[in-house]
């Protein structure tokens, strides 16, 4: 399975097969046990060990300790990679102030209603695609002019959701 890691320069493909770890073109034997009753997991790298105090920051997020230095750490999946990359696409008002389906889905709830006020980042409505739940939020501030769904409805990518002012 194909994972993104991101330590804050860039994502970088890490290629999990078994024991088999490939970064960048070097493949490496690797094992990560959890310690019990800590937070700590004894990672092996080619026969060497190495311990690191891992806690989740939430949504694939990861704080890690190692030798004193403390790293946060984002790590996704391929298919998170890629629903996250339409959906970001979407966040952005198209054509005018417009709000499309990113991909085909079902809309699971609708968030806002006509004349209410939106901010950036604010909660517009939620997408289920893929058997995820998505949920689209305002690239920008602004007022609802329209919403052209309701909750149960199937919309195809590129489908106007909701209009702005």
């Amino acid at each position: 399975m194909r994972y993104f890691v991101d330590l804050g320069a860039g994502p970088v493909a890490v290629d999990v097969d078994g024991d088999r770890v490939t970064v960048d073109g070097r493949t490496y034997d690797a094992t990560l046990r959890a310690l019990p009753g800590t937070p700590l997991r004894q990672l092996m790298i080619d026969g060497r060990p190495r311990t690191l105090s891992v806690h989740s920051a939430g949504r694939g997020r990861w704080e890690l300790g190692f030798a004193g230095e403390r790293r946060e750490v984002e790590v996704m999946d391929e298919r998170t990679r890629h629903i996250r990359s339409l959906t970001a696409a979407a966040e952005r008002p198209a054509g005018g102030g417009v709000l499309k389906a990113p991909m085909p889905g079902l809309v699971v709830r609708v968030q806002v209603e006509v004349g209410q006020a939106v901010v950036a980042g604010g909660g517009v409505l939620v997408l289920e695609a893929m058997k995820m739940e998505n949920e689209l939020r305002s690239a920008v501030g602004g007022r609802v002019k329209a919403v052209r769904v309701e909750p149960g409805q199937p919309v195809e990518k590129g489908q106007v959701l909701v209009e702005f002012e």
